[in-house]
């Protein structure tokens, strides 16, 4: 094993004395083509290109000496530390770090980023990279070939945004473009680039901030009763169209699991109380809805609760053809012609619900038969008037469950 390794970060910087004096003792160094470059490599050491990183992790821990890894911007942030500090390599390792891309970043755009979502985007998590740009205001992707910013630009499509695209910072070949996420599609860009993507409102204020990242405000809890939304409880129209009672919703939304990275289509929005509480939980979502009206109470409860999502008015099973693929779908109506719509899509995880037992059994049958395995639940609720102990409402619907068939236990 290597006797001493180090990792230095370079954000095109002059490197510190603690950097220099790792780099003059190093018996082997390994970088990108750039890095190996730098004039204060010695000129003795032997040279590993940073390609896989596995591969030079093998490298360094069968070399006897003094080893350095030189990467861009802070390498404990979503760099090579944690990779070589996996198990399978034993490393112990040095970090002298240097600025973040993504700091760098904001700073070359002059904005605050405690609020920003971050995430990595290669091409196999670039739709949830887009999903989580969908779903807040100022998110900073770190991309990669194949990944970039014309491919987040083209999945954005019908969304706008507006990208500061940062490319090969600290270099001389450094560039700073804003331009609307339209335009990026229609461009080549260098990499390596950091993508900021802002939009879909005015910028959240941050006063008083305690937490990094999408700050805790608003309503707490959730599976709010209708008089939470915009207009009160007349707002909300029928219940049946939006998801039912707040108890059928909690049920939904726990099946449905919600989250980051996620895409939901909500059909049937109506109120839009579920596609808000699903919006809270960090998803993307899509709020598909054929009345006019409903679209306009689902885009007002989004502005109510300060989330994003994207209303889209039309007629289903029609009008999904033209959406992007979703991870999770809460049906709120259009019987066993939709449900095998969805199914053709393959979500992960579907809900809907029937008011008769026929028509849970149709629904039922349609999930399993296309592959998904069902689960139905009676529902019950009853709301009681506590001034006099008495029945208010009473609620009665099945739940119906499904997750697709290769994922199910």
């Amino acid at each position: 094993m290597a006797d001493r390794v180090t990792v230095i970060g370079w954000d095109g910087s002059p490197l510190t004395g603690a950097a220099t004096a790792a780099l003059s003792a190093a018996t082997l160094v390994a970088g990108a083509a750039h890095h190996l470059a730098l004039p204060e490599v010695p000129a003795h050491a032997e040279r590993i290109r940073l390609g896989s990183i596995d591969l030079a992790a093998r490298r360094i821990a069968g070399h006897r000496g003094s080893a350095v890894v030189l990467a861009d911007g802070d390498p404990g942030f979503f760099g090579v530390v944690r990779s070589l500090r996996a198990p399978e390599h034993g490393l112990e390792v040095e970090v002298v770090p240097a600025v973040s891309s993504v700091a760098t970043a904001f700073a070359r755009a002059g904005m605050p980023w405690e609020d920003a979502q971050i995430v990595v985007a290669h091409p196999r998590t670039l739709r949830r990279a887009v999903n989580v740009c969908r779903a807040h205001h100022k998110v900073a992707v770190l991309t990669a070939p194949g990944a970039g910013p014309a491919e987040l630009a083209l999945l954005l499509e019908g969304v706008h945004r507006t990208f500061v695209i940062c490319e090969e910072l600290g270099t001389a070949r450094e560039q700073v473009s804003v331009v609307t996420s339209e335009k990026a599609a229609d461009h080549v860009w260098r990499d390596p680039n950091v993508v900021i993507v802002i939009g879909g409102g005015p910028e959240p204020q941050a006063a008083g901030a305690w937490i990094a990242g999408r700050h805790p405000h608003g309503v707490r809890g959730w599976a709010l009763p209708p008089a939470a939304y915009p207009g009160g409880p007349a707002d909300a129209g029928d219940e049946s169209g939006e998801g039912g009672s707040p108890g059928l919703r909690a049920a939904q939304l726990a099946r449905l699991g919600p989250r980051t990275g996620d895409l939901l289509w909500d059909i049937g929005s109506g109120s839009g109380a579920l596609a808000v509480e699903a919006a809270r939980f960090g998803a993307a979502v899509l709020a598909v809805d054929s009345d006019p009206a409903a679209c306009a109470r689902t885009a007002a409860a989004a502005r109510s609760f300060g989330v994003q999502l994207q209303v889209v008015e039309g007629r289903a099973p029609h009008v999904l053809e033209r959406l992007p693929e979703p991870d999770i779908v809460r049906i709120g109506g259009g019987g066993v012609p939709v449900a095998t719509a969805v199914t053709e899509r393959r979500p992960e995880r579907i809900v809907t619900h029937a008011s008769t037992r026929d028509e849970a059994e149709a629904l039922g049958a349609a999930l399993a038969g296309n592959g998904y395995t069902v689960r139905c639940s009676l529902l019950q609720s009853v709301e009681l008037d506590t001034a006099v102990w008495s029945e208010r409402e009473r609620s009665v619907v099945f739940l119906l469950s499904a997750l697709r068939s290769d994922l199910a236990p």
